[in-house]
């Protein structure tokens, strides 16, 4: 059995569907948590070493952070809208509260500095259609390098991939200091939609490829709603969505770099490919979802 495929159920504690930290993964820097709160209830989450971001999956909440109140305005599901989310700093007392429900991720990274608490309002949240044709995918980048700066380690961003379309790809390395990649610990969190595109179900899949050029790893897994994959190093894509169930997945990322960075090397075998996207269509399915809701 794989270790770095992690279905769903298998990281859970209680009635949360992820906890994972750093040493569960065999890593230093890289973890994520996925709560569950029933209407009207709230909790209190202490983030020690890691920072984090809070964002809602499905459904809204308050959070109450270093004497600020941030109102998050979530989502019905993680196909339908792009979320406010926030960031929370290191040794801190976070409350989350929520009144009709929810279900929250919050991506973290082990740091040392301690930063402020802040707010990230949905609509300043970039959304890009990137690849063409069968490869097109919407990238949601709200913790990302030069758009969310506001972090020690933790990069993290969505992407929404069409049903039949390919994401991650051309498969990518960032596991080595060098001229094009940094060092980063990867998680990715997926999320699969049911027959109406929205809902998400365990009745779908995909498909998720790892693999290092010698050979001494190749990871040929399909994924369904809940499951986490880690990425310790090795080339990792494509992301395939099956015909008729759309692929979430939230990209969390971190490592020993003294800035953030998500440079990444493709696999020389397959690079050639981002050329022949400036000549081909994009899905027009995409984008999916933005601030004000989804698109199609």
């Amino acid at each position: 059995m794989s270790t770095l495929h992690r279905p769903a159920g298998t990281l859970c504690a209680g009635d949360d569907p992820v906890v994972l930290t750093p040493d569960d993964a065999g890593w230093t820097y890289t973890g994520l948590r996925v709560l569950r709160l029933a209407a009207g209830e709230s909790r209190t989450v202490h983030t020690g070493e890691f920072e984090a971001f809070v964002l809602p999956l499905s459904g809204s909440c308050t959070v109450r952070v270093d004497g600020l109140t941030f109102e998050l305005e979530g989502r019905e599901t993680v196909f339908t809208r792009v979320t406010d989310f926030a960031y929370v700093p290191r040794d801190a007392e976070v409350e989350l509260s929520t009144v009709h429900g929810l279900e929250v991720a919050l991506p973290m990274a082990r740091c040392t500095r301690r930063l402020e608490a802040e707010y990230g309002p949905a609509e300043q949240v970039p959304v890009e259609v990137r690849g063409a044709g069968q490869a097109t995918r919407q990238v949601t980048s709200f913790g990302v390098p030069g758009v969310w700066d506001h972090a020690d380690k933790l990069n993290a961003c969505e992407l929404i991939t069409p049903d039949g379309n390919w994401s991650s790809y051309p498969p990518h390395k960032h596991d080595e200091a060098s001229d094009c990649e940094v060092v980063n610990e990867e998680i990715y969190y997926f999320r699969i939609a049911d027959r109406d595109g929205i809902t998400p179900s365990a009745t779908g899949f995909g498909l998720h490829r790892t693999y290092t050029a010698d050979g001494s790893l190749e990871e040929n897994v399909a994924v369904r709603d809940g499951d986490v994959f880690l990425v310790p190093h090795g080339y990792h894509g494509p992301c395939i969505a099956a015909p008729g169930y759309p692929m979430y997945y939230l990209n969390v990322l971190a490592g020993p770099a003294p800035e953030r960075s998500m440079a990444f090397c493709d696999d020389p075998a397959h690079a050639w490919i981002r050329s022949q996207w400036a000549g081909e269509p994009s899905d027009p399915r995409c984008p999916v979802t933005s601030h004000e809701g989804r698109r199609v």
